[in-house]
Parts: structure tokens; C-alpha cells; sequence
């Protein structure tokens, strides 16, 4: 890959000092994105191992922590889950959940509810049972909607009278239902239960009589718990600088995150994303401990729960009770760690947050070119701190198609273009050492995160690019775009009726679309446009 060209061809240019830093970055992101962490996912055996080594690290460079303790534990809930008092039963046979299971949408009962059910024997205030499919084409088909299919019918069926819905599946469909922890519809006022062939087969079907069905369905909140970790340079100064990085990731890539095409569940290991900008703020750390820097005390925070949004960081600000008024400014590193040898791109973001920021911010700097992104809001933890009142500064070396993939491991990382990124921030830290705390200025909000979509494209933009249009970085496997014919590289330029020229029309666009809609879409592809039919 040309990353890794990179690597060795900037070799040459390294200096003895800067070789030992790759070595200590090469070594922490080797064991962070490594398959014992199991993909680091918040709450996870995996996140707990690596928020050991971050301890063990800042204790090896005796940097204190903050508030008496490094690992600063919280509680989150995320999706729904099947409670343990659930029970399902027909005749006097209890069925297991995979047999047997409430739909994430169902009404928790506080009693059994139990009836003499026959299938599509509909009465007012019975348990209505009745077939998911309508016929064999309908269990095959990959694309069929089972969950909105069962949301929209017991919805009607409790408008009808009943008093509780078992779907079943009288085909055996090619791709069953399973239980989906992470639904986004909103709780029914029946129970609502899926029962599979297997167990409709042996307990149903062919009985002309019916069956005694009871009900006892629980379902509940998904509690976790993350850890931040902290360490503390405690200078005795008036004001703080905070420093962040998140150190979760994927997991296996279960929960909708991933992009990954295959069935099976496989580690994601994050070595970009962000191992990366966990090893670069160990070295900053080791760095600023050492140097005379005395005018601010340094926070420096490892986030989790970064990947579910923004939980950790948005729970220590909380719970730490960050007070805007004591700090100075925050700086955080995500996915710094792939940074292009052609282009030398790095986006910085925040910029627009203080009028300190501008001056670092050079066309013509000796190494980077810069994507500017002056907004305080973005899709990681410093969004948390602008939130606050606080300057932010966000360093990200762009996207790329390892991105959220089991691929995205650590002998893709280009660690001379890691290095640099370190140089640039610690040069940053190094002058605002010596200035007064930086004025806070608001920045523009964008409306995005209020527009809700019913459709999506399946694409990966280019957020770095911003020469008109969107661009596109990959795109996913089974969605409208790739069905199209839109390839990683395309610039997205219309959609319809409506110009693209840039995230903000892109998203806009996209909340105006339905499901089953045709539309034209444009690409400019190699300097040409290129139209395609595109159906979501």
C-alpha cells in the first residue's frame, strides 16, 4: 500500500530522536490494536486491559493522577436487552429465546398473560397469533424488513383489540429474525414475540385445537460500565490544558458501527482509529513531563465509549465538573495515524474557537497542508469540551478504506507522519505555554445532527475534501450507492433537483429522499460528469 511505501520512503529523512519515538509508538500501538484487546469496545475484558496499560504507562513515567485515581469509571445504558424474569411458554413447555423471544419493541407484562391461541383466530383482547411471511419468496428474500413488518402490525393489532402478538414463521426463513438489542422503534403497550419454525413446527402447527400460550415478557435497558483514565501534571497554576484521545473501539464490530461485508464477526482492532491517538498522547505526556513548561497544569484523558457517542468524554465533563473558567484550551487526537506521504493533508479542526488559533494555521507550512474545519463540533470528544465553553483544537489525518474494518491494524500505520503530527502539536503546546489563557469563541452550528433520514446512500465521504461536491472514500457493500454504480473516488456533485457542495447540502439532500424513490444522481469521475439512476 502507498502508506507503507510512505514509511520507507521518508525513512531517510528521520532523525535518530525521531526513530526512538516510532519505536515507542510502533511498540503501544502493536499491543492496543493487538487481537488480546479484542477491539477494545467500551465496558468490554478488552477496554479494561488497555485502560491497564494506560496506567501502567503514566505510573513507568511517574505522572500522577487526576483526583486520587487514574481510572475514572462510567455507568451508560446502550440498547435493549431480554430480562431474565421473560417466559415464554406453550402447553407446559418453556421455550428458550432461541426458540422463542419479546421483540425489542414489546411491552413489558406485569403478570402472565395467558390465552388459548389458534393461529389468525384474531379476537378482542386474546393473544393474536399470526404468519410473519406470506409466502416461501417472502422468508427467502434477503431485503424484507421483518422488524418494520412486525412493528407496524402488532401496532395495528393493538388498535384492533389485541391483547398480545406471537408472529411465527411457517417457512423457515432464509435469514430469521433475531432480537435487535439496538432497535430504533419505540416501545409498543403489548407484548410482541417472535416464535421460529422449529418451535412453531413442533408446538403449533397441525394442532386444530390450539395451544395454552403465556406470556411473561421483560425487556430491559442495556446497562455498561466505561472507563475514562486520567493523569495529572499538577503545577499549581491558575488554569489547565486538557489533552484527549479515545482508546475504545468496535470490538467485533456487532452493534452497526462496522463496515466490514463479511457475516462473521471478526475483531477490529483500531489501530488508526485510535490507537493511534492514544499511543500520541502517552508521547505528548512523556513529553510535556519532561520539559519546563510550567504556565498551565496538563489533564491528559483517555476517553472510552467514544464510538457509542461521545459517552466518556461527555461523562467527565460532567462528572468531573469541568469548570470553563479554569481551563485553558483542549487539544484532541483522532486518527492521526494514517497521514497521506503525497498530500500531506491534515485537518485541523476548531480552529474557529479562539483567535489564538489562527497564527498556527500557515498555507505555506513546512510540512502540512491544512484542511481548516473552524467549527467547536465534530464527531469526536472535543465536541464534548466546545460544549463547555472551552477552545478546542482537533488533529485527524483523514479517512481511508480501513476505516472501521477488522483491516484497520497497526502495520498500516505511517509512523513518521505520526511523528509529525506529534511535532506540530507539542509546537502548539510549547508557545501557548508562554500566552494567556485563549479567549473562547463560539463557532457556527450546523443543523445536521437535527435532520432525521429516512434513507442512507452507503457511501464513506472524504471529509478533508472541500473543493465542491462530496467525495467519496468507499463505499458500502449492498447499498444504493455501490448498486449504481458510484465508486470510491466519484465526487458527488447533484442528487435530483438538489446541488451538492459539500457535507452540509449532501446531508440535506439526503433528508428529503424516501425509501423505494428513484432519483439522478451526478459524479464528476476523472474530470467528467457522469450520471447514474440511483434507487434507494
Amino acid at each position: 500500500m502507498a502508506m507503507l511505501l510512505g514509511v520507507e520512503a521518508d525513512t531517510a529523512a528521520q532523525t535518530k530522536s525521531e526513530r526512538k519515538i516510532i519505536k515507542r509508538l510502533k511498540a503501544d500501538i502493536e499491543y492496543l490494536a493487538s487481537d488480546e484487546l479484542e477491539g477494545r469496545r467500551t465496558g468490554s475484558e478488552g477496554e479494561q486491559k488497555a485502560a491497564d496499560f494506560l496506567e501502567a504507562r503514566y505510573r513507568k513515567e511517574k505522572i500522577g493522577p487526576y483526583k486520587g485515581q487514574y481510572k475514572h469509571p462510567f455507568q451508560f445504558v446502550y440498547g435493549r436487552e431480554i430480562g431474565a424474569n421473560t417466559v415464554i411458554k406453550i402447553g407446559s413447555t418453556v421455550l428458550g429465546n432461541e426458540a422463542a423471544f419479546p421483540l425489542p419493541f414489546s411491552a413489558n407484562t406485569s403478570a402472565a398473560l395467558t390465552h388459548d391461541v389458534l393461529p389468525d383466530v384474531l379476537e378482542q383482547g386474546s393473544i393474536w397469533m399470526m404468519p410473519l411471511y406470506n409466502d416461501q419468496e417472502e422468508a427467502k428474500d434477503a431485503h424484507f424488513d421483518y422488524e418494520k413488518e412486525m412493528y407496524d402490525r402488532a401496532k395495528e393489532a393493538h388498535k384492533r383489540g389485541a391483547a398480545a402478538v406471537i408472529f411465527y414463521d411457517g417457512f423457515g426463513a432464509k435469514y430469521p429474525p433475531i432480537f435487535n438489542a439496538h432497535s430504533d422503534f419505540e416501545s409498543l403497550e403489548i407484548p410482541v414475540v417472535f416464535l421460529n419454525n422449529d418451535a412453531f413446527n413442533k408446538h403449533i402447527r397441525n394442532k386444530d385445537i390450539g395451544a395454552a400460550v403465556s406470556l411473561f415478557t421483560e425487556i430491559k435497558k442495556s446497562e455498561y460500565t466505561g472507563t475514562n483514565v486520567a493523569a495529572y501534571l499538577d503545577y499549581k497554576a491558575p488554569y489547565t490544558v486538557i489533552i484527549g484521545a479515545h482508546y475504545d473501539h468496535l470490538g467485533f464490530g456487532l452493534h452497526g458501527k462496522s463496515l466490514h461485508a463479511g457475516k462473521e464477526p471478526q475483531i477490529h482492532n483500531g489501530a488508526d482509529d485510535n490507537a493511534s491517538g492514544t499511543a500520541g498522547l502517552l508521547e505528548l505526556a512523556s513529553r510535556i513531563a519532561r520539559k519546563k513548561n510550567r504556565n498551565y497544569n496538563y489533564l491528559f484523558v483517555h476517553f472510552s465509549g467514544e464510538e457509542l457517542g461521545l459517552l466518556g468524554s461527555k461523562a467527565f465533563v460532567k462528572d468531573m465538573q469541568i469548570d470553563s473558567s479554569k481551563i485553558a484550551y483542549m487539544i484532541n487526537m483522532d486518527m492521526i495515524g494514517r497521514l497521506n506521504d503525497s498530500t500531506h493533508a491534515l485537518t485541523v479542526g476548531g480552529v474557529g474557537t479562539s483567535p489564538e488559533w489562527g497564527p498556527f494555521i500557515t498555507k505555506t507550512h513546512e510540512y502540512f497542508r491544512f484542511t481548516i474545519d473552524s467549527s467547536g463540533v465534530g464527531p469526536s470528544d472535543h465536541t464534548s469540551f466546545y460544549h463547555a465553553g472551552i477552545p478546542v483544537l482537533f488533529f485527524f489525518t483523514g479517512l481511508h478504506h480501513d476505516y472501521h474494518k477488522p483491516s484497520d491494524d497497526a502495520d498500516r500505520i505511517n509512523y513518521y507522519g505520526t511523528v509529525k503530527v506529534l511535532e506540530y502539536a507539542q509546537s502548539i503546546v510549547d508557545v501557548m505555554d508562554t500566552r494567556l489563557k485563549p479567549v473562547f469563541t463560539p463557532t457556527k452550528q450546523q443543523t445536521v445532527g437535527k435532520v432525521r433520514f429516512k434513507v442512507t446512500l452507503g457511501i464513506m465521504p472524504d471529509y478533508s475534501y472541500q473543493e465542491g461536491g462530496v467525495k467519496v472514500d468507499g463505499v458500502t457493500e449492498d447499498k444504493p450507492a455501490i448498486k449504481a454504480g458510484i465508486k470510491a473516488g466519484d465526487i458527488i456533485v447533484q442528487m435530483g433537483e438538489h446541488k451538492i457542495q459539500g457535507m452540509q447540502s449532501y446531508m440535506e439532500a439526503l433528508s428529503k429522499f424516501k425509501s423505494g424513490q428513484t432519483i439522478e444522481v451526478t459524479v464528476m469521475r476523472a474530470g467528467k460528469p457522469v450520471k447514474m439512476k440511483l434507487t434507494f
